[in-house]
């Protein structure tokens, strides 16, 4: 069983996917957390396998950042990779996804709070209808009010990557209607966050990223350990979710 350096795990906090992992330079948090330090904090945790893309992508160059992160992943059986788009340069966004649709990457990342981008903006609503029409899975940046309405009625898969216990009523209003609409329990920081979702939405609509390495991953797999919900539900969140992704 895997430890923390300064907790052991119990089963209920075990880990399968972990969507919100990035390793590389990130100047915002004044950190460059390579790949193989990244690994060995995963290693150190109970999570056994992650999504996972090099920072290169989304800061300085998409194309080179999505070949840098299927090459340097090749060898990691545990992290799977995950592709960006410029959203800035909605022009080459077919050639971009072409380019990964070729290398198996069945995950993309949008990352429009760092490259300034809004819901409304024709640019991001072209990569949107192209990433869903070849059946991408979006992970989300932002918050889920601006860009639900934007993404919902298209059959689309989403992880809403900082889904805030604050915007909480808002996405389950949302969830009800889009079974593909998907929230990480990261910033869960009400105590029945987690319960509220399954309870009104149902746990597949829950999956568990930790934002590795710029957060600590402890604190997040305590709050699914302690949850008031069922062994079935906890799984789901935990990696079964994720798994029905891949499927």
């Amino acid at each position: 069983m895997s430890t923390y350096d300064w907790l052991r795990t119990t089963p209920e906090e075990h880990i399968g996917w972990d969507v919100d992992v990035l390793y590389g330079p990130w100047p915002r948090h004044h950190a460059d957390i390579g790949l193989a330090e990244v690994r060995a904090r995963l290693a150190r945790s109970p999570v056994s396998r992650a999504l996972a893309m090099s920072t290169r992508g989304a800061l300085f160059d998409d194309a080179a950042g999505n070949m840098a992160t299927v090459k340097e992943l090749a060898d990691c059986p545990e992290l799977l990779p995950v592709g960006t788009v410029d959203l800035r340069d909605a022009l080459a966004v077919e050639k971009r996804l072409d380019a990964l649709d070729a290398d198996g990457v069945r995950f993309l990342r949008l990352f429009t709070e760092e490259q300034d981008v809004g819901p409304d903006f024709p640019g991001y609503r072209h990569v949107v209808g192209q990433a869903v029409a070849r059946g991408l899975v979006l992970l989300h940046d932002g918050d889920p009010r601006r860009y639900g309405p934007v993404l919902a009625g298209r059959g689309a898969d989403v992880v809403f990557l900082d889904v805030h216990s604050y915007h909480l009523a808002d996405f389950l209003l949302l969830a009800r209607g889009e079974p593909g609409f998907r929230a990480t329990t990261r910033l869960f920081s009400a105590p029945d966050a987690i319960e509220r979702v399954v309870e009104t939405v149902g746990a597949r609509h829950l999956v568990f990223g930790s934002r590795t390495p710029f957060m600590d991953i402890s604190p997040q797999t305590l709050r699914l350990r302690y949850a008031g919900i069922g062994a079935a539900e906890r799984a789901a969140i935990a990696g079964g979710n994720v798994e029905e992704l891949l499927g």
